[in-house]
């Protein structure tokens, strides 16, 4: 079904994301001969190029296949097999962990469900249909293992496994980190509650310590000890090393509970954070904190997926509430009717769930995390709502279990309803069309960039990755932070009026500039400086210093060369 319903933005070539598609230049560069520890893209901000904070684990399952594949079919067919395969088994993998999960702990039945239920959460589809290739579904992976991980029988085993998983998953991105710390919370209960149970978390924190610094070396190199604030680096290596040796002693030589072990783990806490505060103390505060104001005004902000639950479009709130606060009164109801140790266990699950549903409040890309945790209950409760269609002899009773079933496998339902009652009004003045929407297609007018001699292209940043995947050419920045100061300068120049812009222009020796007049971004910049070059080029009138280029392509894919 995946498949079956990415085959339109398959065939048009219509990545998901900017970033997904960035993610597939990465892998050509790889395959093209780039160095496996450099990941700077050269294309971005020339000649210096920018250094992004990507990792290589990511690109290696894509690279297999493409690389594996280009003798045999060609390159193209081998990056369209990589888009659809690569993120279709991800979704295998994430589906995997949490059947066998559900499976141990309630039954094939509520399995069969659990992994059901994950194709009717939209977050969590969101990160594996086909084109979807950026790094959100290998964290969701890592976080299903490290899930499953935690309910073994085997201590050692299963602190392990959860540790790599989520070393796995840190050395991908540091957006999990807080549940990386959840995990260790859990674990810490264990050892609150029982201190027989204190080899979770030391099997915990010496695969998470051991594995951030095993994936570091192998994707940064021994000589890459450059210290970064948005990405695994030695600082993060020396924080986790020391809270895992300090577990370790705590779990050596003290038998203290209850508060006093609160007290000793805090002293480990402050050791490891001044370890990492010696080691880069301006990673202290987030590493966003440094953007320019105007990139932190007119792109960070505007990131959806960076921003809290409560600032998104309601087809992204109402399905994520309803599905979220269904999955934790599940939880809750499982919870009730199990016994001993499962009770406990389902004790770990409900905070779980809880902490990574305040996580995704807080930044809503941690909803597919949430998502991954949510399915199992939500699949129980699926489960126990068909058993009770089937089961009630009562029309009203089987009705609601019915209705009951809708809401909560297709929670959208009564906004759909509510805008077929009442459509909404206004909208058709809305120049700023979506990706899919606009005439300005630009996975189809960069091809036609290509055909120009190879150059600079100053073009605002959501396009400037097609730009680099379609043509020869580079651009000055992309919607990536490690590239501030090129970032601040497109914006700058795409919001002040057209003499100053030129000036930013000519800095960076651009040789083309190129718009698409009906996107958001041109738009919001347009907005913003009315008397600003991308409102002038949005009005249809450029200064002198651009030449306009006619490559064939609709009015609204505006090219120009740039005038000496």
């Amino acid at each position: 079904m995946l498949f079956l319903a990415g085959l339109g933005r398959l065939a048009q070539g219509q990545f998901p994301d900017p970033d997904d598609v960035l993610r597939l230049v990465q892998v050509r560069d790889l395959l093209a001969g780039q160095e496996w520890f450099d990941t700077t893209q050269y294309r971005i901000d020339p000649p210096a190029g920018t250094a992004m904070h990507w990792t290589r684990l990511v690109d290696i399952p894509l690279a297999l296949v493409i690389g594996g594949l280009t003798p045999l079919l060609g390159q193209a067919a081998a990056e369209t097999v990589a888009l659809v395969a690569v993120p279709l088994l991800t979704f295998g993998l994430a589906a995997f962990a949490i059947g066998r999960l559900a499976w141990r702990m309630l039954g094939a039945r509520a399995a069969i469900f659990a992994v059901l239920a994950c194709g009717f959460l939209p977050a969590l589809l969101f990160q594996f249909r086909p084109m979807r290739i950026d790094h959100h579904g290998w964290q969701i992976v890592s976080v299903a293992f490290a899930l499953w991980a935690i309910s073994w029988r085997d201590t050692r085993k299963g602190g392990w496994v959860a540790g790599l998983a989520m070393a796995f998953g840190l050395s991908i991105s540091l957006e999990i980190l807080p549940l990386a710390g959840a995990f260790g919370a859990i674990l810490f209960s264990r050892w609150w509650l029982d201190h027989a149970q204190r080899g979770w978390l030391v099997a915990y924190m010496q695969a998470l310590s051991g594995g951030l610094v095993v994936f570091y070396l192998a994707t940064r190199g021994p000589a890459a000890w450059t210290q970064y604030c948005d990405a695994i680096s030695p600082a993060h290596l020396g924080f986790f090393l020391t809270a895992a040796l300090g577990t370790w002693i705590l779990a050596k030589t003290t038998k203290l509970r209850g508060f006093g072990l609160i007290v000793l783990f805090s002293i480990v806490g402050a050791a490891a954070l001044a370890v990492f505060a010696m080691s880069s103390p301006t990673c202290l505060t987030t590493p966003f904190a440094a953007l320019d104001p105007a990139v932190d005004a007119l792109w960070y902000r505007r990131v959806l997926e960076g921003q809290p639950l409560w600032s998104q479009e309601i087809g992204t709130v109402v399905p994520a509430i309803i599905q979220m606060l269904a999955a934790i009164g599940a939880t809750i109801a499982i919870r009730a009717r199990s016994i001993d140790w499962v009770r406990g266990w389902w004790t770990e699950y409900l905070l779980l769930l809880v902490l990574v549903n305040i996580a995704a409040l807080l930044v809503v890309r941690s909803l597919g995390l949430a998502s991954i945790i949510a399915a199992i209950p939500l699949g129980w409760l699926a489960a126990n709502l068909l058993d009770r269609v089937r089961r009630e002899k009562a029309i009203v009773a089987r009705v609601v279990s019915v209705l009951a079933l809708v809401i909560l496998l297709a929670p959208m339902t009564p906004v759909t309803l509510s805008k077929l009652v009442a459509p909404q009004a206004g909208g058709e003045g809305n120049t700023a069309a979506k990706v899919q929407e606009a005439r300005c297609a630009i996975r189809d007018q960069a091809e036609r960039l290509g055909t120009l001699p190879q150059g600079t292209v100053f073009a605002p940043l959501d396009i400037g990755p097609t730009i680099l995947l379609k043509s020869h050419h580079s651009v000055i920045a992309t919607g990536h932070h490690r590239a501030n100061e090129a970032m601040a300068d497109v914006i700058h120049a795409f919001t002040k009026e057209p003499a100053e812009a030129r000036a930013i222009v000519a800095e960076h020796d651009a040789d083309y500039l190129a718009l698409c007049s009906d996107l958001a971004e041109a738009n919001l910049f347009a907005a913003t400086a009315p008397d600003g070059l991308a409102a002038q080029l949005v009005a249809g009138n450029p200064p002198a210093w651009l030449e306009p280029v006619d490559l064939g392509g609709p009015e609204e894919f505006q090219v120009y060369r740039v005038a000496d």
